[in-house]
């Protein structure tokens, strides 16, 4: 599975992910993207998308775990991957077709959002 997490920089941006190494992914209330956070398992690939005045795809990462115990606030457990060479932004991603149909756009408050692995591989590859 592939997933896109969104985040503030100023909160907590690609850049700390690189110098913790692992962190926990937390502070999401959005029912939907908490239905997206339970429904992940070890070993999904991810991206760091940074919101607010960047807009970009910052980076890759990797769910280390899953404590889906808590129904309401799930702990995903996440490694650290490596910066993208060439992010790819927001205007790059509404014109990419592999987007179309894409939550990423459709529902754009969501703080957590499933991609596929094409959609995957263009984002880490920075190729969108």
């Amino acid at each position: 599975m592939y997933y896109l997490l969104k985040t503030e920089p100023a909160v907590y941006s690609f850049q700390q992910l690189l110098h913790d190494r692992e962190t926990v992914w937390d502070g999401v209330t959005n029912p939907q993207a908490v239905k997206y956070l339970r429904e992940m398992s070890k070993g999904a690939k991810l991206i760091i998308y940074h919101t607010g005045d960047e807009r970009r795809a910052a980076g890759t990462a990797r769910v280390l775990s899953v404590d889906a115990s808590d129904p309401k606030v799930p702990l995903v457990k996440i490694a650290v991957g490596k910066a993208i060479g060439h992010p790819a932004s927001l205007a790059d991603i509404k014109q990419n077709a592999l987007f179309a149909t894409s939550p990423l756009l459709r529902q754009g408050r969501l703080s957590v959002v499933p991609l596929t692995e094409a959609q995957y591989q263009a984002l880490a590859s920075g190729e969108v």
